[in-house]
């Protein structure tokens, strides 16, 4: 299969279908990413070129899933982007204290280490069973790993020392060098598929949306549509945290800067 050469026309039909699909735009630069990606997916399918694939995938709903799992970018870590999380325990969770029923959502939250991660300082601040924590994304490959909970004992790294005791359990026997969620916190988690670029599902409203190092793959108009998708759900007075590398200028006027990446709802 490694004769096999990505035309241009089919190049622009899967550009096309990943926009379509999960409103991600694929520079020039993103051939040889496409080529490589889906070139073991032909020789699983017997296929002689990308144009028999393109149709494929056309045709075949799981097919085009396992092509936007291959497509999709995801790149995560435990407390990822650490001054979110402080920023999180000095002046938000203070104001959750005294509230029965505390949501967040991890809105393209890949293998689940950003759920993860939110579970534990909710956890370690609110306890156990006062939140709940939906973790989604577009990719069902990620998902299922997520749900799994489990990771490379290196992942742990940038875990807190005591967050690490309390909430990670240590791998023995064939599960050695990796590490386990601890239960009660997997419970907090719940792992749903949903496409960001379509009508959202009945999924209620939040207190804190992370929505962090994705729009850097969308176009203004995709990152305006999102954004209209999502600010309803987020409850007034809520947050809205995005990646240090990306900014809402110019995509809603709907929420207040508090900090770079960090956004506020007004209050009613």
């Amino acid at each position: 299969m490694s004769n096999v050469i990505l035309n241009e026309r089919e190049f622009k039909g899967f550009r096309q279908m990943i926009f379509d699909q999960a409103g991600i735009t694929m520079s020039n630069a993103k051939k040889p990413l496409i080529s490589g990606r889906l070139a073991k997916r032909l020789a699983a399918k017997g296929l002689d070129s990308y144009g028999d694939y393109l149709n494929l995938i056309q045709q075949d709903a799981k097919e085009r899933q396992t092509a936007v799992d291959l497509l999709t970018t995801n790149e995560t870590y435990f407390f990822r982007e650490p001054k979110h999380f402080e920023f999180l325990n000095q002046y938000v969770l203070p104001s959750l204290r005294g509230q029965g029923d505390v949501r967040f959502w991890s809105a393209a939250c890949s293998s689940g280490e950003e759920a993860y991660t939110l579970s534990m300082v909710l956890a370690d601040v609110l306890g156990h069973t006062r939140f709940e924590i939906l973790a989604s994304d577009i990719s069902t490959r990620v998902l299922e790993a997520g749900r799994q909970a489990l990771y490379p004992i290196e992942d742990a790294t940038n875990i807190p020392k005591p967050l690490k005791a309390r909430y990670c359990l240590k791998g023995v026997g064939r599960q050695d060098g990796w590490f386990l969620i601890d239960r009660p916190l997997r419970e907090r988690v719940i792992f749903d598929q949903i496409n960001l670029n379509e009508r959202l599902p009945d999924v209620g409203q939040f207190d804190v949306i992370f929505l962090r190092n994705v729009m850097i793959y969308f176009s203004v108009e995709t990152k305006q549509a999102v954004m209209a998708r999502l600010i309803p759900l987020l409850k007034p007075g809520g947050y809205f945290f995005i990646s240090h590398s990306e900014s809402l200028h110019g995509v809603t006027d709907q929420l207040q800067m508090v900090r770079p990446s960090i956004y506020r709802k007004r209050p009613d």
